[in-house]
């Protein structure tokens, strides 16, 4: 499945029209996209996308963010006290699962665990056991279906010595493509630690993205017992500001220059992280004092590091899209669905419909980008 070219040479809004344009030209760079999402044309949220008559086509789309419990973690869980309750078919049963990819025209899923995964209430030794358990049910399943499964690795990271042993166990094996990583742990930028620096090292050697997510429950979230209450709040708001924040600290700590290779994907739109990035460089540069400057000296404007990140393209509304493509250009956008969580992405292709886009860059979305990630 090799991405027949490069993303910079056709993208219609691409790396040296980014730099030509600098960072004034926001308003230069959503000119170039379709006018699509003009005030008197309508708009289509992500979950009002169905195809038309003449149905949703053929499977062709490679979905960053899909989620699942196979049936071996699930009893492991089980086995620990902690079941899962009422578990969704398709996140374990593959063959009702690739059933409904074809109705819906999705023909890879990367499989990653949910917000639930377990790294916050295990010990060490138990979570290494549980990445053990879904990395290799992960295998199995490319194995079994090479053409619609590859693998998120899961990695135990309260110890990153355990971490890094569980990456190099399984480097290099059937369908591992990329690694899925937590935002934060118990409110701590586990990231950061001093330990971790040798997981970075191994993962950008590795050649494997970094598929962000947000964990489960309020000891996780930034916000704490702020952003607690309805659970569709705590879901709809905790993801943005925890990947505003992550995203924002890869930056300011000098991470991105140390792993010049590290190839990133943050989750929903990069949640509020591209909306606010202006504010972070302007506190950056444009107040006094020791406390309002990075530790680490940048190695380009902030306003550059936008395009070090990948972001899909679970963010909903369309204008919001129309956003996200002139900050960054098309070439940095992949498919998102959280799949099978929110269950409202039920059409990944046609939620582009409504865009006009040259089909270089529909095909680059839907799938040129990820096979560029995933060195397919």
């Amino acid at each position: 499945m090799k991405s027949p070219e490069s993303p910079e040479q056709t993208s219609a809004i691409g790396r040296r029209d980014f730099m030509k344009i600098g960072a004034g030209g926001a308003g230069a760079l959503m000119t170039a996209l379709p006018a699509a999402a003009a005030a008197d044309e309508p708009s289509q949220a992500w979950w009002e996308a169905h195809p038309g008559k003449a149905g949703a086509g053929k499977p062709v789309s490679i979905d960053l963010h899909t989620h699942w419990s196979p049936t071996p973690y699930t009893k492991a869980l089980a086995d620990l006290g902690r079941p899962i309750e009422n578990p969704y078919p398709l996140d374990y049963d593959l063959a009702k699962r690739i059933e409904w990819m074809d109705e819906h025209g999705a023909q890879v899923h990367c499989l990653t665990l949910s917000g639930a995964m377990p790294w916050q209430w295990t010990s060490s030794e138990q979570a290494a056991r549980l990445a053990t358990i879904i990395n290799d049910a992960g295998i199995e399943a490319h194995i079994a279906h090479p053409d619609r499964f590859l693998v998120g690795v899961e990695l135990p990271i309260r110890d990153p010595k355990l971490a890094l042993v569980e990456l190099n166990r399984v480097a290099g094996k059937p369908g591992v493509r990329a690694v899925h990583l937590p935002d934060a742990m118990e409110r701590h930028d586990y990231l950061f630690d001093p330990q971790f620096a040798d997981v970075f090292s191994r993962i950008e050697e590795l050649g494997y993205p970094i598929l962000f997510h947000q964990m489960d429950e309020v000891v996780n979230a930034y916000g704490g017992e702020l952003a607690a209450g309805p659970r569709y709040l705590n879901s709809g708001l905790d993801a943005a500001i925890q990947h505003t924040i992550i995203a924002s600290k890869l930056v300011v700590t000098g991470t991105l220059d140390r792993h010049p290779k590290l190839e990133i994907v943050l989750p929903h739109g990069g949640g509020a992280f591209p909306y606010l990035a202006g504010r972070v460089d302007h506190f950056i540069n444009h107040f006094n004092g020791p406390e309002f400057k990075p530790t680490f000296q940048l190695a380009m404007p902030f306003k550059n590091y936008l395009r070090r990140f990948h972001y899909d393209y679970l963010i909903y509304y369309p204008e919001a899209f129309h956003f996200l493509a002139g900050l960054v250009g098309t070439d940095r956008i992949v498919v998102g669905t959280d799949l099978f969580a929110a269950k409202d992405v039920q059409y990944p292709n046609q939620v582009l419909d409504q865009f006009k886009l040259s089909p270089a860059d529909r095909d680059r979305i839907l799938k040129g980008n990820a096979s560029r990630l995933l060195h397919l």
